[in-house]
């Protein structure tokens, strides 16, 4: 051996590690730091040298990583001299076990040494600062359970949220206590003390270095040797608040999720199905008013265009900032989409895409409510029945500031027994009982959980029912834009060329593609369209004119969508206000009129609730004509739906009544006072009364009251007849009648509305017509 390795063998040998650490510094110095204090050693700046890396103990780039839907992990029970006297709190042990350390006294490896970059077998002493060094050389030993599954809605995020949360209620003292605590019993998780790390960077490392569950444990378990018992109860209700959050979303997205558009009943998501809407922040807005032939004036009286806005902008948080509203009633007419915003809605706060602000969404149909009537319940007990997951909901979750609650009640219009604002008894607990009546008109006054946000969707003819004093805001839905027309048929086809076929077949005609703003007109020609190409294939011809979509959706609005509303009419009941309604509708037409105020509505003897919210056929709305008069006025949900009732009213007062409406209309009247009128002359005199409009008021009208006349359509008008119509050459008799007119008259307009007529026959009536395209 060399002298040199002799002297290095003996002063390792009679040397401390430290000792060995500074021996270049002379045994002196060495000396009087030991005598200072035994456990404070010097470390020497590191020389340049050889760079090894991180120690094998190093743990300052190690991450730790959660994986999903793991076991569930929680803490076995243990006894120790510091957590003896923690109280055990029950609520806690019903989401996380109690955790309950023993407390281990080791120095970890890597807090305690370095090594020198010289000698990599030396070992230096690291020297701490009293802020350093922890109070106790206590830890906590972590044991892990995998026996139980971790819940779902236990998620990263929802953990760092609730834990900041949580901590951030602590004051400033009380926080650095929670740190000083951590730094004691995990000093191996922080390379420094954490005093001088904010709130997120904490948090942060907890979850780095354990699971969700132990990070829940850890800070409820010293929360609570702080006193912070509240606290604790505070993360726990936080936590059964998610569990809850995420049963009810599994279950309104079961609910809502998918829709049943298909022909053949197939299900499919939603957002494959559909698209936006068009939604203003403005109400009376009126029909409307895109024709093919008129250039029809504004029926609404609003100055301003309307804002348009979407259902993530309803019921915001800066909302609810600038506003002290927090009811919001969404109109529109019947087929517009209501339901389907609603659906939208819903669907967005599932998936966390909007309203992040709302801790519990709660749709509330009416045509589910119903199923309550002449009972007593409260809204929670309504909540519980309609969303079992809820359960677990205590009576304080309704009243807390924290929890926010938003009810979704869809159709009001649906729900047929009288609103009585004035007279119904107060109700402002969700938790006491009463019935289904007492609690909607509380809801709707902002009695019952005031707290709470509301959205109601109606028809706008209900809304007048709402008291002026009720404190609420209105929006409206006005369908589909023109380009999400398109967007919906490429969508509902999953074949594109089938979905081409049917945009190139409701932009054959400006009346089918100017409808196709109501989402439940697109549905029933997609429904239709459809039904054709699974029968006879993707080349089969489509309907003909626009009659026959027209008398499907006439057919939806005054059965289908009824039945939920009001009870079901019989045939005659439905004929006699078809034809009441269908008088008005051509009166107004000839004299150019696509509104009326409500006092003349009711001179006509028309049941305007049977019209608005029943049918659906027609919407109401106010209008300001003068400086402080308001006047609720009435009109078709669409000029177009007005010249169809009033086609029908025509034909059926010439098949039932065997009277041509037209006849008075006629200079020559000595005709008819000989017999009655024939089937060709009432087509007849529709004609000529047609050529005499140049305005071209009654064109849509006479392409309707020659599509009626195809069998087809006759077939869906059968129970509207009192006998059938015999007419057994209709179309070749109303074909030959409209090529004899198109030769006498000069106006090229009115020649191009008769090639529409002619459309409306069918093929086999075109013979040498051409240039229909444009009808």
């Amino acid at each position: 051996m060399s002298d040199v390795d002799e002297t290095m063998a003996t002063q390792s040998e009679g040397s401390s590690i430290g000792e060995a650490a500074s021996g270049r510094q002379g045994s002196g110095v060495e000396e009087e730091v030991e005598d200072e204090d035994e456990d404070l050693y010097y470390i020497p700046p590191r020389r340049p040298s050889l760079d090894l890396g991180p120690s094998p103990m190093d743990t300052t780039h190690w991450f730790y990583v959660d994986q999903a839907l793991s076991p569930a992990q929680s803490y076995s029970t243990m006894t120790s001299e510091d957590s003896a006297n923690l109280e055990e709190d029950d609520t806690s042990s019903t989401r996380c076990k109690q955790v309950i350390v023993r407390r281990q006294r080791a120095d970890s490896y890597s807090s305690c040494y370095s090594v020198d970059s010289d000698d990599c077998e030396k070992k230096i002493r690291k020297v701490r600062s009293k802020e350093d060094v922890p109070e106790s050389s206590d830890t906590n030993k972590l044991i892990e359970n995998t026996s139980e599954n971790r819940h779902p809605s236990l998620t990263i995020s929802f953990t760092f949220k609730a834990i900041s949360k949580t901590l951030g209620k602590l004051s400033e003292f009380d926080l650095r206590a929670f740190k000083r605590i951590l730094w004691k019993y995990y000093p191996q998780s922080f390379n420094t003390p954490p005093q001088n790390t904010d709130l997120v960077d904490l948090v942060d490392r907890l979850l780095e270095c354990y699971s969700l569950e132990n990070s829940f444990q850890i800070t409820k378990t010293h929360l609570a040797e702080m006193g912070k018992n509240k606290l604790v109860e505070y993360v726990d209700t936080l936590c059964l608040r998610n569990e809850v959050r995420y049963e009810l979303a599994e279950s309104l997205k079961q609910k809502y999720g998918e829709v049943c558009e298909d022909f053949g009943g197939e299900k499919r998501p939603f957002d494959d199905v559909h698209t936006t809407l068009k939604i203003v922040s403005t109400c009376d807005n009126g029909p409307n008013i895109e024709h093919e032939v008129m250039k029809i004036g504004k029926l609404d009286s609003n100055q301003e265009a309307p804002k348009e806005i979407s259902t993530a902008d309803i019921l915001t948080p800066n909302y609810l900032e600038t506003s002290s509203s927090r009811f919001i009633l969404l109109t529109g007419v019947a087929g517009s989409g209501k339901s389907m915003a609603v659906r939208r809605l819903v669907l967005d706060w599932i998936e966390e895409r909007a309203h992040k602000h709302v801790t519990f969404l709660f749709p509330l149909p009416f045509r589910e409510l119903k199923q309550f009537e002449g009972e007593k319940l409260s809204l929670a007990d309504i909540v519980k029945k309609l969303y079992p997951a809820t359960e677990k909901l205590r009576d304080e979750d309704y009243r807390c500031d924290e929890c926010q609650m938003m009810f979704v009640f869809d159709g009001l219009d649906e729900y047929h027994w009288k609103i009585d604002f004035e007279n119904t008894e107060l109700l402002s607990d969700p938790t006491d009982t009463s019935n289904l009546k007492v609690i909607v008109v509380n809801l709707m006054r902002a009695r019952l959980l005031y707290r709470g946000l509301f959205l109601v969707t109606t028809r706008p003819y209900v809304r007048a029912c709402v008291p002026w004093d009720a404190h609420y805001d209105e929006i409206e839905v006005l369908g589909f834009r023109d380009t999400q027309r398109d967007e919906y048929f490429q969508k509902r086809f999953k074949d594109s060329n089938q979905a081409a076929r049917v945009i190139e077949y409701i932009n054959s005609t400006k009346t089918l593609r100017v409808m196709c703003h109501l989402p439940l007109f697109c549905s029933i020609v997609a429904n239709e369209c459809q039904r054709i190409f699974k029968e006879k294939g993707t080349h089969a011809e489509l309907p003909n004119g626009i009659t026959y979509m027209y008398t499907k959706l006439l057919f939806a609005l005054l059965r289908q969508h009824r039945k939920w509303r009001a009870p079901e009419n019989s045939v005659d009941k439905e004929r006699d206000f078809l034809m009441k309604l269908g008088k008005v509708a051509l009166s107004m037409l000839e004299q150019g009129q696509y509104k009326l105020a409500q006092t003349e509505w009711k001179e006509h003897d028309i049941n305007d609730q049977e019209a608005v919210p029943y049918t659906g056929l027609c919407t109401q709305y106010v209008t300001k004509p003068y400086v402080l008069f308001h006047e609720n006025v009435l009109s078709f949900i669409h000029p177009t739906m007005q010249e169809y009732l009033a086609a029908l009213y025509a034909l059926l007062t010439f098949a039932n009544l065997g009277k041509n409406v037209f006849e008075e209309k006629l200079k020559n009247k000595v005709k008819g006072m000989f017999r009655g009128p024939t089937p060709s002359e009432m087509y007849k005199n529709a004609v000529d009364r047609c050529l005499q409009c140049e305005d071209g008021r009654l064109d849509i009208f006479l392409r309707f009251l020659f599509g009626m006349t195809l069998k087809t359509n006759q077939e869906l008008l059968q129970p509207f007849f009192t006998s059938p119509l015999k007419w057994p050459t209709a179309t070749e008799d109303a074909a030959a009648l409209i090529r004899k007119r198109m030769k006498d008259s000069q106006n090229p307009e009115r020649n191009r509305n008769l090639q529409c007529c002619l459309k409306e026959l069918g093929s086999r009536s075109l013979g040498s017509v051409s240039s229909l395209t444009d009808c």
